[in-house]
């Protein structure tokens, strides 16, 4: 750990939190977050109005992930470039753009390399917002910062479908508040130039690859937080259409775990403070593993809801608390290079998650999606308990 960490439990100075470059920080994110949620249901809405098959439809959505996965590597080594900074406002044009490309094609097939663009602008915000964020966050205020910031993004993500009712999903509206969200982010950004912190320098350059041998159980747990968000969202609708759920219930329980997603995360943040962010991930994976268990006996009965309300809170909550674990013993250029290794990897968990669930679904029924993640679950927890053991 560097000495500037360890002066940041004792002077008070280090503890005062620059909320005006925090706030840009966040904003910039969260805006970012409202682009994305409203364009995954909007191409998904137009596509199927076109008649395209659902497998293709998958295929589409896949796109940006991928993009996710294969600009990770590029992002530190950019960023020293480039700078922060800069980087971050090219990229909201860029997007901005790749956007408007996307609302003037109108074909799946155009839509292939521009959403796989999509992905590869979007990554640096995220990459280098969050490297910020625990850059200036100082170390006894990490969980409740870091599970504030996973709060608005997770609200984020959910305004940006809510938006589709305001706009509807024909014509250039719903495209327009992407666009426009898209932009305001550089301008946030260009507004707090002057608080933000530079890329952290110190250190020796780490790559994305060198990571991976760094910290191998934290970026399972991201795997883990990914696979779950991504399957849930994706195959939740196939899981109660088996069990005889009407849509309108269905999607109300999608709902209901978004918001546990959102709400959350500041008590996760604030009672890993209270007792430790590895404590707390644990106790994450096993509520994860119980949901699990209890989802089929309780799927028809009123404790449904609390249940997907809390599964949410939890499943995200392993991101969250991996974001924090990375603040506690990164620092520098690792730091950065742990960023992007998040993110390349939150992309292969998203990309993995829902065709390998759909497949167990396909083998052994709609039970092969509580099954599926809660082996996952079981995997992680036994790789915990085994690295607390040898302490």
């Amino acid at each position: 750990m560097s000495d500037r960490h360890l002066h940041g439990t004792t002077s008070p100075r280090a503890d005062r939190i620059p909320w005006a470059a925090m706030a840009g920080i966040i904003a910039t994110v969260t805006v970012f977050a409202v682009a994305q949620g409203l364009t995954y249901p909007l191409l998904s809405f137009i596509l199927e109005r076109q008649g395209t098959t659902s497998g293709l439809i998958g295929l589409s959505a896949a796109m940006t992930p991928l993009g996710f996965i294969l600009s990770a590597p590029f992002i530190p080594a950019l960023s020293r470039r480039v700078g922060g900074a800069r980087l971050t406002i090219l990229c909201s044009i860029l997007a901005a753009l790749t956007l408007m490309t996307i609302a003037w094609a109108q074909d799946v097939w155009a839509w292939m390399p521009l959403r796989f663009l999509l992905g590869v602008f979007a990554n640096p915000l995220y990459v280098i917002s969050e490297t910020w964020l625990i850059s200036i966050t100082p170390a006894p205020r990490r969980g409740r910062i870091m599970g504030l910031y996973s709060s608005i993004v997770s609200g984020g993500f959910a305004i940006g479908p809510l938006s589709l009712w305001l706009t509807g999903t024909e014509g250039w509206p719903p495209f327009a508040i992407g666009i426009a969200a898209f932009l305001l982010c550089g301008l946030i950004v260009l507004a707090v130039v002057p608080r933000l912190p530079d890329m952290p320098g110190e250190g020796e350059a780490t790559t994305v690859g060198r990571f991976f041998a760094l910290a191998p159980l934290l970026l399972f747990a991201v795997f883990t937080a990914a696979a779950f968000e991504q399957t849930l969202l994706s195959l939740f609708a196939v899981y109660g259409a088996a069990l005889g759920s009407a849509e309108e219930r269905i999607a109300s329980l999608i709902t209901c775990f978004i918001a546990g997603n959102a709400v959350l995360q500041i008590l996760l943040g604030r009672l890993a403070e209270r007792l430790s962010s590895t404590r707390m991930m644990l106790f994450c994976v096993l509520a994860c593993l119980a949901s699990c268990l209890l989802l089929a006996s309780a799927f028809n009965s009123w404790l449904i809801w609390p249940l997907v309300f809390v599964w949410g809170g939890v499943s995200f909550g392993i991101y969250t608390l991996s974001l924090i674990q990375l603040g506690e013993r990164f620092t520098g250029q690792a730091l950065i290079a742990g960023n992007a290794t998040f993110a390349l990897v939150w992309g292969i968990g998203g990309i993995v998650g829902s065709p390998a669930t759909g497949l167990a679904m396909q083998l052994i029924g709609h039970q092969g999606l509580p099954l599926s993640l809660g082996l996952l679950s079981s995997v992680l927890a036994a790789l915990m308990m085994a690295r607390r053991r040898r302490g």
